[in-house]
Protein backbone atom coordinates (compact mmCIF):
# COMPACT_ATOMS: atom_id res chain seq x y z
CA UNK A 1 0.00 0.00 0.00
CA UNK A 2 1.25 3.49 -0.83
CA UNK A 3 -0.07 6.52 0.98
CA UNK A 4 -1.01 9.16 -1.61
CA UNK A 5 -1.80 12.31 0.39
CA UNK A 6 -3.95 15.32 -0.35
CA UNK A 7 -2.45 18.62 -1.49
CA UNK A 8 -3.37 20.32 1.80
CA UNK A 9 -0.01 19.29 3.22
CA UNK A 10 1.84 22.00 1.30
CA UNK A 11 3.08 25.13 3.04
CA UNK A 12 0.90 28.23 2.93
CA UNK A 13 2.31 30.56 0.29
CA UNK A 14 4.42 27.82 -1.29
CA UNK A 15 4.00 26.53 -4.81
CA UNK A 16 1.59 23.58 -4.80
CA UNK A 17 3.42 20.29 -5.39
CA UNK A 18 1.76 17.17 -6.70
CA UNK A 19 4.84 15.00 -7.03
CA UNK A 20 6.85 16.26 -4.03
CA UNK A 21 4.09 16.63 -1.44
CA UNK A 22 6.34 15.40 1.39
CA UNK A 23 8.89 18.15 0.89
CA UNK A 24 12.64 17.79 1.14
CA UNK A 25 15.13 17.09 3.93
CA UNK A 26 18.86 16.86 4.59
CA UNK A 27 21.06 15.34 7.26
CA UNK A 28 24.36 14.10 8.68
CA UNK A 29 26.55 16.94 7.35
CA UNK A 30 30.31 16.45 7.20
CA UNK A 31 32.88 18.96 5.93
CA UNK A 32 32.60 17.51 2.42
CA UNK A 33 29.17 15.86 2.22
CA UNK A 34 25.53 15.96 3.22
CA UNK A 35 22.54 13.65 2.76
CA UNK A 36 19.64 15.08 0.74
CA UNK A 37 16.19 13.47 0.69
CA UNK A 38 12.79 13.65 -0.96
CA UNK A 39 9.90 11.38 -1.97
CA UNK A 40 8.05 11.05 -5.25
CA UNK A 41 4.29 10.70 -4.75
CA UNK A 42 3.29 8.09 -7.31
CA UNK A 43 1.99 4.55 -7.43
CA UNK A 44 3.53 3.74 -10.81
CA UNK A 45 6.77 1.94 -11.58
CA UNK A 46 10.35 3.21 -11.37
CA UNK A 47 10.81 6.99 -11.57
CA UNK A 48 13.95 8.91 -12.54
CA UNK A 49 14.71 11.85 -10.24
CA UNK A 50 17.24 14.55 -11.02
CA UNK A 51 18.93 16.36 -8.13
CA UNK A 52 20.99 19.56 -7.98
CA UNK A 53 23.06 21.23 -5.27
CA UNK A 54 24.28 24.84 -5.35
CA UNK A 55 25.74 27.43 -3.00
CA UNK A 56 24.59 30.48 -5.03
CA UNK A 57 20.93 30.01 -5.81
CA UNK A 58 21.58 27.55 -8.66
CA UNK A 59 23.47 30.03 -10.83
CA UNK A 60 26.28 27.50 -10.58
CA UNK A 61 25.76 23.81 -9.82
CA UNK A 62 28.14 22.32 -7.26
CA UNK A 63 26.87 18.75 -7.69
CA UNK A 64 24.10 17.01 -9.60
CA UNK A 65 22.95 13.62 -10.73
CA UNK A 66 20.13 11.25 -11.56
CA UNK A 67 18.73 8.46 -9.41
CA UNK A 68 15.91 5.97 -9.92
CA UNK A 69 13.44 5.19 -7.15
CA UNK A 70 10.53 2.75 -6.96
CA UNK A 71 8.11 1.04 -4.64
CA UNK A 72 10.81 -1.13 -3.09
CA UNK A 73 11.97 1.95 -1.17
CA UNK A 74 8.54 3.60 -1.03
CA UNK A 75 9.61 6.02 -3.80
CA UNK A 76 11.95 7.82 -1.40
CA UNK A 77 15.19 9.34 -2.66
CA UNK A 78 18.32 9.69 -0.52
CA UNK A 79 21.68 10.83 -1.90
CA UNK A 80 24.98 11.23 -0.08
CA UNK A 81 26.27 14.32 -1.92
CA UNK A 82 30.07 14.44 -1.75
CA UNK A 83 32.79 16.79 -2.96
CA UNK A 84 31.33 19.84 -1.18
CA UNK A 85 33.15 22.68 0.59
CA UNK A 86 33.32 22.92 4.38
CA UNK A 87 31.27 25.41 6.41
CA UNK A 88 29.14 26.32 3.40
CA UNK A 89 25.37 26.69 3.14
CA UNK A 90 24.05 24.83 0.12
CA UNK A 91 20.66 24.78 -1.55
CA UNK A 92 19.28 21.62 -3.15
CA UNK A 93 16.25 20.59 -5.22
CA UNK A 94 14.80 17.64 -7.12
CA UNK A 95 12.98 17.25 -10.44
CA UNK A 96 10.75 14.34 -11.52
CA UNK A 97 7.76 13.77 -13.78
CA UNK A 98 7.88 17.37 -14.98
CA UNK A 99 7.83 18.97 -11.52
CA UNK A 100 10.56 20.58 -9.39
CA UNK A 101 10.51 20.31 -5.61
CA UNK A 102 10.77 23.15 -3.15
CA UNK A 103 14.35 24.22 -2.37
CA UNK A 104 16.02 22.92 0.75
CA UNK A 105 19.03 24.29 2.60
CA UNK A 106 21.84 22.60 4.54
CA UNK A 107 25.15 23.73 5.97
CA UNK A 108 28.22 21.51 5.76
CA UNK A 109 30.37 21.12 8.86
CA UNK A 110 33.59 23.12 9.22
CA UNK A 111 36.84 21.29 8.56
CA UNK A 112 39.41 23.59 10.17
CA UNK A 113 39.31 25.83 13.22
CA UNK A 114 35.90 27.35 13.89
CA UNK A 115 34.89 29.85 16.55
CA UNK A 116 31.15 29.35 16.98
CA UNK A 117 28.44 26.76 16.41
CA UNK A 118 24.71 26.74 16.97
CA UNK A 119 22.47 23.69 17.30
CA UNK A 120 18.82 23.16 18.14
CA UNK A 121 18.04 20.03 20.15
CA UNK A 122 14.59 18.46 19.82
CA UNK A 123 12.69 15.25 20.54
CA UNK A 124 9.28 13.69 21.13
CA UNK A 125 6.81 15.03 18.57
CA UNK A 126 3.51 13.20 19.02
CA UNK A 127 1.33 14.38 16.13
CA UNK A 128 -1.99 13.74 17.95
CA UNK A 129 -0.95 15.93 20.90
CA UNK A 130 -0.87 19.23 19.04
CA UNK A 131 0.66 21.39 16.37
CA UNK A 132 4.27 21.74 15.34
CA UNK A 133 4.68 25.45 16.10
CA UNK A 134 8.01 24.68 17.74
CA UNK A 135 9.37 23.07 14.58
CA UNK A 136 8.43 26.27 12.73
CA UNK A 137 10.31 28.30 15.36
CA UNK A 138 13.41 26.13 14.87
CA UNK A 139 13.12 26.63 11.11
CA UNK A 140 13.41 30.38 11.64
CA UNK A 141 16.68 30.15 13.63
CA UNK A 142 20.14 30.39 12.05
CA UNK A 143 21.70 27.00 12.84
CA UNK A 144 24.46 24.62 11.91
CA UNK A 145 22.12 21.63 12.37
CA UNK A 146 19.17 20.23 14.31
CA UNK A 147 19.93 17.36 16.70
CA UNK A 148 16.82 15.18 16.95
CA UNK A 149 17.03 12.68 19.81
CA UNK A 150 14.14 10.42 18.89
CA UNK A 151 10.40 9.78 19.07
CA UNK A 152 10.08 11.51 15.71
CA UNK A 153 6.88 9.52 15.19
CA UNK A 154 4.62 7.55 17.55
CA UNK A 155 3.16 4.15 16.83
CA UNK A 156 -0.25 4.43 18.55
CA UNK A 157 -3.65 4.43 16.86
CA UNK A 158 -6.07 7.32 17.02
CA UNK A 159 -7.39 8.04 20.51
CA UNK A 160 -4.73 5.92 22.23
CA UNK A 161 -2.28 8.75 22.97
CA UNK A 162 -3.43 12.28 22.24
CA UNK A 163 -6.61 13.49 20.56
CA UNK A 164 -5.87 16.98 19.18
CA UNK A 165 -5.15 15.62 15.69
CA UNK A 166 -5.65 12.25 14.02
CA UNK A 167 -3.13 10.17 12.13
CA UNK A 168 -3.00 7.63 9.33
CA UNK A 169 -3.32 4.74 9.52
CA UNK A 170 -5.91 5.08 12.31
CA UNK A 171 -4.69 1.93 14.09
CA UNK A 172 -1.38 1.08 15.75
CA UNK A 173 1.37 0.61 13.17
CA UNK A 174 2.85 -2.89 12.82
CA UNK A 175 3.37 -3.73 9.13
CA UNK A 176 5.64 -2.27 6.47
CA UNK A 177 2.69 -0.41 4.91
CA UNK A 178 1.67 0.90 8.35
CA UNK A 179 5.06 2.43 9.16
CA UNK A 180 5.39 3.96 5.71
CA UNK A 181 1.91 5.46 5.94
CA UNK A 182 2.61 6.96 9.38
CA UNK A 183 5.82 8.69 8.24
CA UNK A 184 4.02 9.93 5.14
CA UNK A 185 1.26 11.42 7.26
CA UNK A 186 3.65 13.16 9.65
CA UNK A 187 5.65 14.59 6.76
CA UNK A 188 2.59 16.31 5.32
CA UNK A 189 2.73 18.76 8.21
CA UNK A 190 3.82 22.19 6.86
CA UNK A 191 5.84 23.13 9.94
CA UNK A 192 7.74 19.85 9.91
CA UNK A 193 8.40 20.34 6.20
CA UNK A 194 9.63 23.88 6.92
CA UNK A 195 12.21 22.82 9.51
CA UNK A 196 13.52 20.03 7.29
CA UNK A 197 13.83 22.43 4.36
CA UNK A 198 15.69 24.96 6.51
CA UNK A 199 18.28 22.79 8.29
CA UNK A 200 20.16 19.53 8.18
CA UNK A 201 19.02 17.02 10.83
CA UNK A 202 21.27 14.68 12.81
CA UNK A 203 18.98 12.01 14.21
CA UNK A 204 18.74 8.91 16.36
CA UNK A 205 15.66 6.87 17.07
CA UNK A 206 14.11 6.26 20.48
CA UNK A 207 11.41 3.69 21.21
CA UNK A 208 8.32 5.06 19.46
CA UNK A 209 9.86 4.83 16.00
CA UNK A 210 9.31 1.13 16.78
CA UNK A 211 7.01 0.80 19.81
CA UNK A 212 6.82 1.88 23.46
CA UNK A 213 9.62 0.87 25.89
CA UNK A 214 11.46 -1.14 23.28
CA UNK A 215 14.71 -2.96 24.04
CA UNK A 216 16.95 -5.14 21.88
CA UNK A 217 14.69 -8.20 22.15
CA UNK A 218 11.17 -6.94 22.73
CA UNK A 219 8.96 -4.10 23.92
CA UNK A 220 6.30 -3.32 26.47
CA UNK A 221 3.92 -2.39 23.66
CA UNK A 222 4.36 -5.51 21.56
CA UNK A 223 2.06 -8.50 21.92
CA UNK A 224 3.53 -11.35 19.93
CA UNK A 225 0.29 -13.32 19.78
CA UNK A 226 -1.46 -10.35 18.11
CA UNK A 227 1.35 -8.50 16.34
CA UNK A 228 3.67 -11.27 15.23
CA UNK A 229 7.40 -11.69 15.58
CA UNK A 230 9.15 -8.78 17.33
CA UNK A 231 12.38 -9.08 15.33
CA UNK A 232 10.41 -8.81 12.10
CA UNK A 233 8.67 -5.68 13.38
CA UNK A 234 12.00 -4.22 14.45
CA UNK A 235 13.57 -4.84 11.02
CA UNK A 236 10.53 -3.28 9.36
CA UNK A 237 10.63 -0.17 11.57
CA UNK A 238 14.38 0.26 10.98
CA UNK A 239 13.91 -0.11 7.20
CA UNK A 240 11.23 2.58 7.05
CA UNK A 241 13.22 4.87 9.35
CA UNK A 242 16.13 4.71 6.92
CA UNK A 243 13.82 5.22 3.95
CA UNK A 244 12.23 8.37 5.40
CA UNK A 245 14.97 9.94 7.52
CA UNK A 246 18.04 11.80 6.14
CA UNK A 247 20.48 9.62 8.04
CA UNK A 248 23.66 8.22 6.50
CA UNK A 249 23.31 4.46 6.06
CA UNK A 250 25.91 2.41 7.93
CA UNK A 251 25.28 -0.71 5.87
CA UNK A 252 24.59 -2.66 9.06
CA UNK A 253 20.96 -3.06 10.01
CA UNK A 254 20.17 -1.50 13.36
CA UNK A 255 23.45 0.40 13.88
CA UNK A 256 22.90 4.16 14.10
CA UNK A 257 25.56 5.23 16.61
CA UNK A 258 28.19 7.44 15.01
CA UNK A 259 30.52 10.45 15.40
CA UNK A 260 30.35 13.73 13.50
CA UNK A 261 33.07 16.38 13.77
CA UNK A 262 32.73 20.16 13.72
CA UNK A 263 36.10 21.76 13.09
CA UNK A 264 37.85 21.09 16.39
CA UNK A 265 35.17 22.90 18.37
CA UNK A 266 32.73 19.98 18.77
CA UNK A 267 32.86 16.23 18.37
CA UNK A 268 29.31 14.91 18.37
CA UNK A 269 28.64 11.32 19.46
CA UNK A 270 25.15 10.07 18.64
CA UNK A 271 24.34 6.96 20.67
CA UNK A 272 21.67 4.27 20.61
CA UNK A 273 20.51 3.59 24.17
CA UNK A 274 17.34 1.94 22.88
CA UNK A 275 17.64 -0.93 20.42
CA UNK A 276 21.22 -1.91 19.61
CA UNK A 277 22.34 -3.54 22.87
CA UNK A 278 19.85 -2.72 25.64
CA UNK A 279 18.83 -5.41 28.12
CA UNK A 280 15.17 -5.63 29.08
CA UNK A 281 13.95 -3.16 31.69
CA UNK A 282 14.14 -4.61 35.19
CA UNK A 283 10.51 -3.91 36.05
CA UNK A 284 9.40 -5.71 32.89
CA UNK A 285 11.32 -8.93 33.58
CA UNK A 286 14.93 -8.03 32.75
CA UNK A 287 18.10 -8.75 34.74
CA UNK A 288 18.33 -7.28 38.26
CA UNK A 289 18.96 -3.55 38.35
CA UNK A 290 22.28 -3.99 40.21
CA UNK A 291 23.60 -6.68 37.86
CA UNK A 292 27.17 -5.57 36.99
CA UNK A 293 26.85 -6.96 33.45
CA UNK A 294 23.62 -5.13 32.72
CA UNK A 295 23.79 -3.33 29.36
CA UNK A 296 22.18 -0.18 28.03
CA UNK A 297 24.51 0.50 25.08
CA UNK A 298 25.62 -3.05 24.48
CA UNK A 299 29.24 -4.27 24.68
CA UNK A 300 30.07 -3.39 21.07
CA UNK A 301 28.80 0.20 21.29
CA UNK A 302 30.47 0.65 24.70
CA UNK A 303 33.78 -0.49 23.22
CA UNK A 304 33.38 1.90 20.27
CA UNK A 305 32.69 4.81 22.62
CA UNK A 306 35.62 3.84 24.86
CA UNK A 307 37.90 4.20 21.84
CA UNK A 308 36.33 7.24 20.18
CA UNK A 309 35.66 9.52 23.14
CA UNK A 310 39.18 9.58 24.68
CA UNK A 311 40.66 10.15 21.21
CA UNK A 312 38.80 13.42 20.74
CA UNK A 313 40.81 16.63 20.60
CA UNK A 314 37.75 18.84 20.21
CA UNK A 315 37.06 21.56 22.75
CA UNK A 316 33.62 20.09 23.54
CA UNK A 317 32.33 16.53 23.37
CA UNK A 318 28.58 16.39 22.91
CA UNK A 319 26.87 13.05 23.54
CA UNK A 320 23.43 12.88 21.96
CA UNK A 321 21.30 10.06 23.32
CA UNK A 322 17.78 9.13 24.28
CA UNK A 323 17.12 8.61 28.02
CA UNK A 324 18.02 10.60 31.12
CA UNK A 325 21.39 9.80 32.67
CA UNK A 326 21.22 11.78 35.94
CA UNK A 327 19.99 10.08 39.11
CA UNK A 328 16.38 10.91 40.00
CA UNK A 329 15.48 8.93 43.14
CA UNK A 330 12.05 10.51 43.60
CA UNK A 331 10.84 9.11 40.27
CA UNK A 332 12.92 5.98 39.61
CA UNK A 333 12.65 5.35 35.86
CA UNK A 334 13.63 1.80 34.95
CA UNK A 335 13.63 2.78 31.27
CA UNK A 336 16.37 5.42 31.79
CA UNK A 337 19.98 5.14 33.03
CA UNK A 338 18.60 4.84 36.59
CA UNK A 339 17.49 1.35 35.56
CA UNK A 340 21.01 0.55 34.31
CA UNK A 341 23.34 1.87 37.06
CA UNK A 342 26.28 -0.36 36.07
CA UNK A 343 26.21 1.08 32.56
CA UNK A 344 26.20 4.60 34.00
CA UNK A 345 29.14 3.73 36.25
CA UNK A 346 31.10 2.42 33.27
CA UNK A 347 30.42 5.67 31.40
CA UNK A 348 31.66 7.71 34.36
CA UNK A 349 34.69 5.41 34.66
CA UNK A 350 35.50 6.04 31.00
CA UNK A 351 35.49 9.81 31.48
CA UNK A 352 37.51 9.78 34.71
CA UNK A 353 40.07 7.13 33.81
CA UNK A 354 40.86 8.78 30.48
CA UNK A 355 40.49 12.32 31.84
CA UNK A 356 37.92 13.21 29.20
CA UNK A 357 36.77 16.73 30.03
CA UNK A 358 34.14 19.16 28.76
CA UNK A 359 31.49 16.50 28.07
CA UNK A 360 27.85 17.55 27.72
CA UNK A 361 25.22 14.83 27.50
CA UNK A 362 22.13 15.81 25.48
CA UNK A 363 18.93 13.91 26.22
CA UNK A 364 15.31 13.66 25.08
CA UNK A 365 12.56 11.12 25.85
CA UNK A 366 11.17 12.45 29.13
CA UNK A 367 9.01 15.33 27.76
CA UNK A 368 10.47 17.89 30.16
CA UNK A 369 13.42 20.26 30.63
CA UNK A 370 16.37 19.58 32.96
CA UNK A 371 19.91 20.82 33.62
CA UNK A 372 22.09 18.52 35.75
CA UNK A 373 25.60 18.10 37.05
CA UNK A 374 26.53 14.46 36.45
CA UNK A 375 28.25 12.97 39.48
CA UNK A 376 28.57 9.50 40.95
CA UNK A 377 26.64 10.20 44.14
CA UNK A 378 24.95 13.60 44.36
CA UNK A 379 24.05 13.01 48.01
CA UNK A 380 27.70 12.65 49.12
CA UNK A 381 28.60 16.09 50.51
CA UNK A 382 32.28 15.14 50.75
CA UNK A 383 32.58 13.98 47.16
CA UNK A 384 30.42 16.55 45.35
CA UNK A 385 29.96 20.30 45.84
CA UNK A 386 27.08 21.78 43.78
CA UNK A 387 28.38 25.32 44.30
CA UNK A 388 31.75 24.77 42.64
CA UNK A 389 31.15 21.62 40.61
CA UNK A 390 33.84 19.72 42.52
CA UNK A 391 33.16 16.02 42.06
CA UNK A 392 31.07 16.49 38.94
CA UNK A 393 32.16 14.54 35.87
CA UNK A 394 30.05 16.03 33.09
CA UNK A 395 26.83 17.97 32.48
CA UNK A 396 23.47 16.81 31.18
CA UNK A 397 20.93 19.01 29.38
CA UNK A 398 17.48 17.56 28.63
CA UNK A 399 15.20 18.91 25.92
CA UNK A 400 11.40 18.67 26.32
CA UNK A 401 8.92 17.35 23.79
CA UNK A 402 7.96 19.29 20.68
CA UNK A 403 4.36 18.27 21.41
CA UNK A 404 4.51 15.20 23.66
CA UNK A 405 3.17 16.06 27.13
CA UNK A 406 4.97 16.23 30.46
CA UNK A 407 3.08 16.56 33.71
CA UNK A 408 -0.18 18.54 33.71
CA UNK A 409 0.50 22.17 34.61
CA UNK A 410 -1.70 21.75 37.71
CA UNK A 411 0.78 19.23 39.13
CA UNK A 412 4.01 20.89 38.03
CA UNK A 413 4.61 23.08 41.10
CA UNK A 414 4.23 20.16 43.49
CA UNK A 415 6.65 18.06 41.49
CA UNK A 416 9.24 20.85 41.38
CA UNK A 417 9.02 21.27 45.16
CA UNK A 418 9.86 17.59 45.53
CA UNK A 419 12.72 17.86 43.05
CA UNK A 420 14.31 20.82 44.85
CA UNK A 421 16.17 18.47 47.21
CA UNK A 422 18.34 17.20 44.34
CA UNK A 423 21.69 18.90 44.89
CA UNK A 424 22.89 18.19 41.34
CA UNK A 425 19.82 19.74 39.68
CA UNK A 426 20.17 23.32 38.46
CA UNK A 427 16.87 23.68 36.59
CA UNK A 428 13.73 21.70 35.78
CA UNK A 429 10.45 22.37 34.01
CA UNK A 430 8.21 19.33 33.96
CA UNK A 431 5.17 20.72 32.10
CA UNK A 432 6.06 22.91 29.12
CA UNK A 433 6.87 21.73 25.59
CA UNK A 434 9.83 23.20 23.74
CA UNK A 435 13.33 22.80 22.36
CA UNK A 436 16.87 23.58 23.49
CA UNK A 437 19.13 26.02 21.64
CA UNK A 438 22.90 25.68 22.10
CA UNK A 439 25.38 28.48 21.37
CA UNK A 440 28.92 27.13 21.52
CA UNK A 441 32.35 28.73 21.49
CA UNK A 442 35.72 27.66 22.87
CA UNK A 443 35.06 29.09 26.34
CA UNK A 444 31.41 28.38 26.97
CA UNK A 445 28.24 26.58 25.98
CA UNK A 446 25.04 28.55 26.52
CA UNK A 447 21.78 26.64 26.54
CA UNK A 448 18.38 28.31 26.19
CA UNK A 449 15.06 26.49 26.58
CA UNK A 450 12.37 27.82 24.27
CA UNK A 451 8.97 26.91 25.72
CA UNK A 452 5.26 26.84 24.93
CA UNK A 453 2.43 25.94 27.26
CA UNK A 454 -0.40 23.50 26.62
CA UNK A 455 -2.81 26.12 25.28
CA UNK A 456 -0.30 27.18 22.64
CA UNK A 457 0.50 23.63 21.54
CA UNK A 458 -3.14 22.67 20.96
CA UNK A 459 -3.98 25.90 19.12
CA UNK A 460 -4.07 25.60 15.31
CA UNK A 461 -3.12 29.27 15.05
CA UNK A 462 0.60 30.15 14.72
CA UNK A 463 2.36 30.51 18.07
CA UNK A 464 5.79 31.73 19.20
CA UNK A 465 7.86 30.28 22.04
CA UNK A 466 9.28 32.15 25.01
CA UNK A 467 12.86 31.75 26.24
CA UNK A 468 12.26 30.67 29.84
CA UNK A 469 15.71 29.76 31.14
CA UNK A 470 19.34 30.09 30.07
CA UNK A 471 22.28 28.15 31.48
CA UNK A 472 26.00 28.06 30.81
CA UNK A 473 28.81 25.54 31.05
CA UNK A 474 32.33 26.97 31.21
CA UNK A 475 35.26 25.12 29.68
CA UNK A 476 37.21 23.13 32.26
CA UNK A 477 34.38 23.12 34.81
CA UNK A 478 31.82 20.28 34.68
CA UNK A 479 29.19 22.51 36.26
CA UNK A 480 25.96 23.88 34.83
CA UNK A 481 24.98 27.35 36.07
CA UNK A 482 21.78 29.28 35.57
CA UNK A 483 22.22 32.63 33.82
CA UNK A 484 20.39 35.84 34.78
Amino acid sequence: MTFLPALSGCDDGEEVHVIFVHGVASGDPTPEAVIIWTRVSTTTGPVEVQWEVSSDGFENIAASGMITTDGDRDWTVKIDVTGLSPATRYQYRFTALGETSRVGSARTAPAGPTERLRFAVASCASYPHGYYHLYRAIAEEELDAVLHLGDYIYEYGNGEYGDVRTVEPPTEIVTLADYRTRYAHYRLDPDLQAVHAAHAFITVWDDHELTDNAWSGGALNHQMELEGDFDARRVTAAQVYREWMPIRDSGIDGKIYRRLTYGGLVDLYMLDTRLFGRDQQYDEGGPPRDDAARQLLGAEQEAWLATELPASTATWKLVGQQVMMAQLPQFLNEDAWDGYPAARTRFFDLLEQHQVEDVVVLTGDIHSSWAWDLTRDPTDVNAYDPETGRGAIAVELVTPGITSPGLPESLADGALNLLAENRHLEFADVARRGFLLLDIDHECIEGAWHHMDEAQIISPEPQSPTVRVRVEIRKGTPKVARMP
